[in-house]
This record gives structure tokens, sequence and C-alpha cells, in this order.
């Protein structure tokens, strides 16, 4: 009886264990199957080594293997602005230390460099796709381009000039000349991206609204972060600030509500009936003392809830290893229950919820045949990782980025034993060390 020839492919990564979210839970002994950039298979690692002849096999027999995570909301270029001023609440912060050296110092440079040391940080973290708002987006992509990230890189809009445009006109011409330039670029798609419903009027957020249309673009947007912008809009007009974004035509499954940490009454059905995202940044919301999210209730509403790091300047961190348990511990304790977030729902917003929100999940967000082969090697051989009885639950309250080995996009290896492949880590930590001395 003749044998069934071996089917030839890129690449074999055998685990001691496959997280691949959907569906939930762990498989043990499994190996990843990858061709052309996509996942072909995922078996058993004896029916694999039966079935496949890999050119590159990669034998993890300590790790778990995990979709690469999405940071649904991220200012990567604040990265050098790490630190700059902490210890405030969101609008001193903003207004006194922030925008000024924005003004004084944010160019296409500064945001090529920023980005670039963002994207070094994350990729050694398992972050392997990020959603930007920042100036710049054209110095957002090549930066992006260069590390070899996955990207939506939204573009900017606010109603006051600074050295990126002068108005709102003039914000959404600029994105929209960077969109053009970049659109065919692999792994890079757009978003609108105003500010917030206190920093963009109605008339801008026609035009936003018209121009998601005719594009296709999703629409980004801080949304009641902190309760006085939400208190503000209620003695203004009686209205939430989602409630009058909802009446302006700006929600949909296209709209993520960035933050929404207090939801007005109303404001979780709205969410719910025009199935919008939401991005959960608990680091961000503690450290600036903006609240606790319910995110809870989102989930129980039916809400798309990603995870999104926000900046390093408000952050300190692009880990969504941290994002993950806080988000868990947060919820707990906010509603006395427990069983509120699990640790695979954690995992799950940080993947999966992710790239629904960004309108990936075709392509990204969990281990399946015929999606990008976007994966994350965590060792689980240390003493903080031993001994392992549910993986699922160790991603969360266990291990961390430190225990992230290797990341693949689109098959590509883009970490390797903890080394970046393409990018020079000492020279994009060299260029940020230059703008410390601008900066300070």
């Amino acid at each position: 009886m003749n044998a069934i020839p071996l089917q030839d492919v890129d690449l074999a990564i055998e685990a001691r264990y496959v997280v691949p979210v959907v569906p939930a839970g762990a498989l043990e002994h499994h190996t990843v199957v990858v061709d052309g950039g996509r996942i072909v298979a995922v078996a058993p690692t004896a029916e694999a080594r039966a079935r496949y002849r890999a050119r590159t096999i990669v034998r993890r027999p300590t790790h778990v293997l995990v979709p690469g995570l999405v940071n649904a909301h991220a200012h990567s270029a604040m990265a050098l602005m790490r630190g700059i001023a902490d210890d405030l609440p969101l609008a001193t912060w903003l207004e006194q230390h922030i925008w000024p050296r924005e003004g004084r110092h944010v160019s296409p440079e500064f945001v090529r460099d920023g980005t670039l040391l963002a994207c070094a940080e994350m990729l050694a973290g398992g972050i392997t796709t990020t959603h930007e708002m920042y100036f710049y987006p054209d110095a957002i992509a090549q930066a992006i381009g260069d590390a070899g990230m996955r990207a939506v890189i939204g573009l900017p809009v606010l109603d006051f000039p600074t050295p990126y445009a002068a108005d709102a006109d003039g914000y959404l011409q600029a994105g929209l000349a960077a969109r053009d330039a970049w659109k065919h670029a692999p792994r890079i798609a757009f978003s609108l991206a105003p500010h917030a419903p206190y920093t963009v009027g109605d008339d801008s957020f026609r035009r936003i609204v018209t121009y998601a249309r005719q594009l296709d673009l999703p629409i980004q947007t801080h949304v009641q972060e902190t309760r006085s912008e939400l208190d503000a809009a209620l003695a203004k007009d009686g209205r939430t600030p989602l409630a009058r974004l909802d009446a302006l035509g700006a929600t949909g499954p296209g709209f993520i509500a960035i933050h929404a940490v207090h939801p007005g009454a109303g404001d979780i059905d709205l969410l719910a009936r025009q199935r919008c995202g939401v991005v959960h940044g608990p680091a961000s919301n503690l450290k600036l003392a903006s609240g606790i999210a319910p995110v809870a209730d989102y989930l129980a509403a039916g809400i798309v809830v990603a995870l999104g790091t926000d900046g390093a300047a408000s952050n300190n961190r692009l880990d969504l290893f941290a994002e993950m348990r806080l988000a868990s511990l947060l919820a707990k304790v906010a509603t006395g229950d427990a069983a509120a977030l699990p640790a695979a729902t954690a995992l799950a917003m940080a993947t999966i919820g992710g790239a629904r929100a960004l309108g990936l999940d075709a392509l990204v967000g969990s281990i399946e045949a015929g999606k990008h082969a976007d994966l994350v090697a965590v060792d689980f051989s240390s003493c903080a990782t031993t001994p392992c009885y549910d993986p699922v639950s160790h991603l969360v309250h266990a291990a961390g980025r430190e225990h992230v080995t290797d990341v693949w996009i689109d098959g590509d290896r883009l970490l390797a034993d903890r080394t970046h492949t393409r990018l020079d880590a000492a020279t994009v930590a060299a260029r940020a060390a230059l703008w410390r001395e601008r900066l300070a």
C-alpha cells in the first residue's frame, strides 16, 4: 500500500500547548502548520508530523502558543514621553504637560522614532497588531512597515491647530493623503480618529461621518473617559457625548468607543443596539484616576470589548499581559463577583475581541486554519509559571511579557529567542535617548 505523500509547507511550530482562543481552551502537544503566511492546520503533533513536511520546524516543548495580541488603542509615538508627567489628572496632564510639548516637538521624525520604540516594546511583549491614534500617520505607517507589524492607523482630527494641521479640514486632507499613499501597504489599514467629542465639534463630526461611509473606514474616538466630561456634556444640552455622536450618525458597527469609563443613562443600550466596540484601557484609566469602566456590564449586553494600552505617557507600559490581568481583577472587585471576568474572557479581549472591534477578525485574533499566522510563543518553564494546571489562567494571572520568546506575523519570525530579527533595538533606544535631551 503506497504511503500518502507529505504536504510541503513553510513552517511547523510544535508546542506543549496551543491556545487557539476560538474555540476556547487549550490543546496539549499540538502543532500549528503555516504556509504562505497563513495557518494551514492545527493538529496533534504526531498527526502533523505524519501529514506535513515543513521547511522550518520550531520546537517549543515548554511553551504555549497563542494568537498575536491586539492592542486596540495606542498612541505609540508617545513612548518618547514615557513618565514625563506622572501622578496628574487627565486635564492637567494634557493641557499643561503633553499638549505644550507636542506643540514644540512633534514632527514626522518624532513620530517615526517614537513609533519604532513602541514597536520594539510591543513585539517583545507579544503584540502583533496595534490601533494607532496620533499625528503624522504617514510617519506611523513608515515605522510600522519597518517593524513588520500589523496596524490600523487612525487619521487624527481636532478643531484646533497643531504643527500637523490648522483645522479639521486640514487634518482630514492630510490624513486622507497619507491613506492614499499607504492604502496598498501590507499589514496596514486605516480609521478616522477624531480626538474626542470635547475637542471636535458637530460640523467636523458630520464631515468625518461622511468620509467614513464613503471610504468604509471605522471611526475611533476617546469618549466619556472622565466623569467631568460626562457631567459637562449633560449640563450643556442634557445629552451624553455618546448620545450626541449617535444623533450625528457616528455610531454603528465601525464605531470604536475608547475608554467609555462613564456611560450615562441609555449609553450601554445604545452601544449594544448600534453594535459598537469598546476599548478598555485599565492601566491608563487608573493612572489618570479616570475610573473603572463597567466592563462586565458591557459584556453582558453583548458589546465587543477589546483591550488597549493607551500611550506610554499615560500608562508607562505597552503591556497587554498586564492589561489582561488588571482587567480581570478590576472587574471582580468592581462587581463583587469573582467570576465577573474569567481568564478566558480577558485573553479573548486581548486577541479576538480586539480583532473584532477593528474589523480584522476574519484575518487575525485566533489560531484557525485560513487566518494569518500571527502567533506568539510564551515560555512556561520558569519557576514563576510552574506548575501549570490551566494554561489559559496562567497566561492571564501568572505569565508576563517577559515570558514571550518568539513572535510571528504572517509566518515571518520577528522575535526569535527574545531577539528582534528586523528591528535594531540598540539603534532604536539610542534615538529615544536623543529625544529625551530635547523633551526634558
